[in-house]
């Protein structure tokens, strides 16, 4: 694909341009985190940056495209899957991960600020789904080696059963302002372990 026909924050450079993308995915983190997503600005994106406006107005030509550009590599630089021999201690490694994510202070910020985004933007929202369908699809392994096991039933919906694993976390990051220890995410892990294992997400179920 030619980087002159590509779509904004679409394009995997190298060298130099490598160099700006990441300046300025990290200046966009920053601003997220700061100040939210209806006060991004490219502008100010690039500034912070210390990299010219033409050049992150031409490559990522929108703020939604940014944010687009900003989730995608959030989501190729997440850590890859812990496997343990065991659906427990996978999702407990999947639990923990999570949990020290939107604990901490820009981490959370930012996912606070891309959700709520998302609630109002139709791109913005297909980034965040994008980015979700990357994690969920890397953890979803587990679950399928658990099923040879023996560990849950054979038909178990691994995809159900990891998005089981972070959604409290994520209730409790948006709903309340408790603190995410590792208490809540061996919770969460141990709550999806035994639905699982009683077979609430075997496909075809109410539950997944």
């Amino acid at each position: 694909m030619d980087s002159e026909s590509a779509d904004p924050g679409t394009v995997r450079p190298g060298g130099r341009t490598a160099r700006v993308r990441a300046a300025v995915l990290q200046a966009a983190g920053d601003a997220l985190a700061e100040q939210g997503f209806a006060r991004l600005d490219l502008a100010d994106v690039a500034r912070r940056a210390d990299v010219g406006k033409t050049t992150v107005y031409r490559r990522w030509g929108t703020v939604t495209g940014l944010v687009a550009d900003l989730l995608a590599d959030m989501a190729e630089q997440s850590l890859p899957r812990t496997e343990t021999n065991s659906l427990l201690g996978d999702l407990e490694a999947n639990a923990g991960l999570v949990r020290r994510t939107l604990a901490d202070p820009r981490q959370g910020a930012l996912f606070k600020a891309v959700l709520a985004a998302a609630t109002c933007d139709t791109k913005t929202a297909e980034a965040l789904h994008r980015f979700y369908e990357v994690r969920v699809e890397e953890w979803a392994p587990c679950v399928q080696q658990a099923a040879a096991r023996g560990e849950v039933p054979e038909d178990t919906d691994p995809h159900a059963v990891i998005r089981a694993v972070s959604a409290p976390l994520y209730y409790q990051l948006l709903t309340t302002d408790l603190p995410l220890d590792q208490t809540h995410a061996q919770r969460a892990a141990q709550a999806a372990f035994t639905a699982a294992q009683a077979g609430a997400y075997v496909r075809g179920t109410p539950s997944s």
